[in-house]
């Protein structure tokens, strides 16, 4: 298990992200129309973890990489909570999120399976916010769970890891 923390409280995860060098994870996620969303394959891939779009920080991050997608080629951006499904779609119609795609884990393994589930504190059940890049071999270049749920993640680091 990893540990974050919430509010200056320690928090642990289920599990560790995926490491470096190996296969990312398969998943399937619900998108904001209810298609199936999963991990492309032959594109570079930045998953923006986090645990409510209802948070100023959890919006930040998708907003930042709403903006940092419109410049990215051959790559995908998926921002993913255990938001449902109506929340998400509201948010990015709200605030014209059109570059991004949005994944609902509310009815998925991603969190266990990503080592990124909080399993305990007053969000237990929720993922903690985290960064997974993944390279068009489908294999994980770079990970990050923040220190402190409160902190934005490593924008700089996670385009930097695309190369």
């Amino acid at each position: 298990m990893a540990t974050t923390a919430l509010g200056g409280n320690p928090v642990n995860t289920v599990g560790e992200l995926p490491a470096v060098g190996s296969a990312a994870p398969a998943f399937e996620l619900v998108g904001n129309d209810f298609a199936p969303v999963t991990l492309p394959t032959g594109t570079r891939v930045i998953l923006n973890i986090f645990p409510a779009i209802s948070t100023g920080i959890c919006s930040a991050s998708v907003r930042k990489f709403n903006e940092l997608a419109a410049g990215l080629d051959n790559a995908t951006v998926i921002c993913v909570s255990n938001d449902l499904p109506f929340a998400l779609a509201a948010f990015c119609g709200a605030e014209g999120i059109e570059n991004v795609t949005m994944g609902s884990g509310f009815r998925s393994t991603f969190g266990d399976d990503y080592g990124v589930k909080m399993a305990d504190g007053k969000w237990a059940g929720l993922l903690g916010r985290s960064i997974v890049v993944v390279g068009e071999d489908g294999n994980v270049i770079y990970t990050q769970l923040t220190a402190n749920i409160g902190e934005e993640p490593d924008y700089d680091a996670a385009i930097a890891a695309l190369g």
